[in-house]
């Protein structure tokens, strides 16, 4: 019988939600105690370490790569990577756009699969005119989102430049041109860059740093456009977010972008002011990723290690 032990992040970062996720809904196929398993999640690969020697090799390991980055694949981390990859039987990518790199340092066979959107969380809400009220948000204002992380962990006044922050301000400042009433919403922790460089620039902003869940989902609802400008990403979760709750959204060919966006809604730095949001096409290509469809793919994936 099938028993999944899925590691730890402890970050409060999305994928301890996944894994809380899982395991709630999953309870049959799922174990707390690493011994008990014959399935390892590494759903975390840099706390992988926590792991002990003994239950790496008792039990099929399926490693979950979010994104890789060329500082990755070399020194340290590349050291670090290898031996991990002892371990490892299967990798597990969620964007295509990671196996290119993967590959070059890695001969394990690997499984795309993205991450799955909670529709019980993440939804359209009704009388948008009501909660728009209730943020103090006026019938005219342009209100764009953005909530992930721009601020580097050792330095938050630096930019994380993979998620894109210094092009978001430009294309904020471009539509600053064109709106007269625009607001951004920040929500999420380590946005200090963002922050700072919206104050320079005189940028009308909310920003709501601990959210629940809830709320999170009516932040999405308020807005008129959600940008996600990231160089590099997994996902990001935020475009099933937004896709999931008809929130417009435009983004760079990014993670999972092209598998839910509509050509039109997919930008590079060159293009941004011709980018169009799709509500309807993402809202439609978000519903193949529910929790449903993809626990029976994620499910499906792990039994194959077992057999």
């Amino acid at each position: 019988m099938l028993k999944i032990y899925i590691n730890k992040a402890n970050e409060s970062w999305v994928v301890d939600r996944f894994r809380k996720e899982f395991i709630s809904h999953n309870p049959q196929i799922t174990t707390k105690l690493p011994y008990r398993s014959n399935v390892v999640w590494i759903i975390s690969p840099w706390t992988w370490r926590k792991l002990s020697i003994k239950t790496l090799n008792n039990s099929k390991v399926i490693c979950t790569i979010h994104h890789l980055e060329n500082k990755d694949i070399e020194g340290d981390n590349l050291e670090d990577f290898l031996e991990r990859d002892k371990y490892v039987n299967k990798y597990h990518v969620i964007s295509k756009k990671t196996i290119d790199n993967l590959i070059k340092i890695t001969n394990k066979e690997i499984v795309y699969e993205p991450f799955w959107i909670n529709q019980n969380i993440f939804y359209e809400i009704d009388k948008k005119d009501k909660l728009r009220k209730k943020y103090n948000i006026n019938d005219e204002d342009f209100v764009i989102g953005s909530f992930q992380r721009d601020s580097e962990g050792h330095d938050s006044s630096l930019p994380k430049l993979i998620k894109g922050p210094d092009r978001l301000i430009e294309i904020i400042s471009f539509f600053k041109q064109n709106k007269k009433n625009l607001r951004v919403i920040l929500s999420g922790y380590r946005r200090d860059y963002l922050v700072n460089e919206l104050n320079k620039e005189n940028i009308s902003f909310d920003y709501f740093e601990n959210t629940d869940l809830n709320q999170l989902n009516e932040l999405y609802n308020i807005l008129d456009l959600y940008i996600v400008s990231s160089r590099i990403e997994g996902g990001p979760q935020a475009i099933l977010e937004s896709a999931i709750t008809k929130t417009p959204i435009i983004s760079t060919n990014v993670g999972i972008a092209d598998e839910i966006l509509s050509k039109e809604s997919i930008f590079d730095m060159g293009n941004y002011h011709l980018s169009t949001p799709n509500v309807n096409f993402a809202f439609k290509n978000a519903q193949k990723f529910t929790m449903q469809n993809q626990y029976k793919k994620f499910i499906k994936m792990f039994e194959e290690q077992i057999k």
